[in-house]
C-alpha cells in the first residue's frame, strides 16, 4: 500500500478552507466572500477532474518515458471490453502486426469472458483496470463508491490473469478530486493519453485513423475502444477498419506499440 502525497491544489485549497472559516469567525459580515471563495475553489477541482489530461489533481501517464519515445515506441490502449465478438478480431489484427497494446477492461465484462481475458494475456498484452461496472456516474461517486469499483475490479482480474493491474483508467477518463487519494494507497498509475479520436460516436474508420496518425511520434499514448465502439456504414464495429491502417501506419513511421507496463515502473 501506498501513501498520498498531495499535490500544490490540494494544499492550496485546504489552506483556502482554513482560512474562509477563520476569517467568518473573525469576522462574520464577510461570510459571502468566503462562501464564493469557497465555491471558486470546488469549482477549479471539479473543472480539472473533467479534463482527461489534467494533472492538476496528482499524477497522470499522458505519454510514454522519454527513453521509450526515443526508442520510437508508442502505446495502443484499448478500453471497455472484453468483448466477444470483436476482441479477439483485434487480438488477430495485433498479432499479424507484432503490435502489444495495454486493454483497460471493466470487471463484469471480464467475469463474463474469462478466457478471452486470459487469451489477451495469452497473447502478450496487458490487462489494467477500467473499474468493475463503468458506471458513467464514476465521477460522481463517494470515496467509498469509487473504492470498491476500483478495488472490486483489481481483484477481478487479478483473480483471471494471475496479475494485478498497474493502471486505472476512469470512465472516459472523468475524475474528482477524491480518485487520487485512492488509487495512490491501492499503487494505481492513473492514465489517459495523448490522443484520441472519439471512435465511441465517430464511425468513420478513415477520419478515425487520421485523427490518431496526424502528428503521431514516439511517445504517444492513443486510445481505441474494442467495447462500445462506433459502428460504420458497413455495420462494423470501427475498430476494426481503423486498426489496420493505424498498424500499417506505425510500421512506414517504424514505430512499435508497447504495453504501458513494460515502460513504465510500477507506481510506489
Amino acid at each position: 500500500m501506498g501513501r498520498w502525497h498531495p499535490t500544490p491544489a490540494y494544499t492550496a485549497s485546504a489552506a483556502l478552507h482554513v482560512a474562509a472559516a477563520a476569517g467568518v469567525v473573525a469576522a462574520p459580515a464577510l461570510w459571502p466572500w468566503a462562501l464564493a471563495a469557497v465555491a471558486a475553489d470546488h469549482a477549479l477541482l471539479t473543472a480539472a477532474g473533467l479534463l482527461p489530461r489534467s494533472t492538476l489533481l496528482g499524477p497522470n501517464v499522458r505519454r510514454l518515458p522519454d527513453a521509450a519515445a526515443a526508442r520510437g515506441e508508442i502505446a495502443l490502449t484499448i478500453d471497455d471490453g472484453p468483448q466477444p465478438e470483436v476482441t479477439p478480431q483485434v487480438l488477430d489484427l495485433l498479432d499479424a502486426a507484432g503490435a502489444r497494446a495495454s486493454f483497460f477492461v471493466v470487471g463484469a465484462e471480464a467475469r463474463q469472458h474469462p478466457a478471452l481475458l486470459r487469451e489477451i494475456v495469452a497473447r502478450g498484452h496487458a490487462v489494467e483496470n477500467h473499474s468493475m461496472h463503468h458506471l458513467r456516474r464514476f465521477a460522481a461517486l463517494g470515496p467509498a463508491g469509487m473504492r470498491a469499483e476500483i478495488v472490486d475490479a483489481q481483484h477481478c482480474l487479478s483473480d483471471l490473469t494471475g496479475r494485478a493491474p498497474t493502471f486505472f483508467r476512469p470512465t472516459a477518463g472523468l475524475r474528482s478530486p477524491l480518485l487520487e487519494p485512492i488509487l495512490a494507497v491501492l499503487d494505481l498509475h492513473l492514465a489517459s493519453w495523448t490522443r484520441r479520436a472519439y471512435d465511441t460516436r465517430r464511425g468513420d474508420a478513415t477520419v478515425v485513423h487520421d485523427v490518431l496518425a496526424d502528428g503521431l511520434a514516439g511517445g504517444d499514448i492513443l486510445l481505441l475502444h474494442d467495447g462500445n465502439a462506433a459502428r460504420t456504414a458497413a455495420g462494423r464495429p470501427v475498430i476494426l477498419d481503423a486498426l489496420p491502417r493505424l498498424l500499417d501506419t506505425l510500421a512506414r513511421r517504424q514505430l512499435h506499440s508497447v504495453t504501458l507496463a513494460s515502460v513504465i515502473p510500477p507506481r510506489s
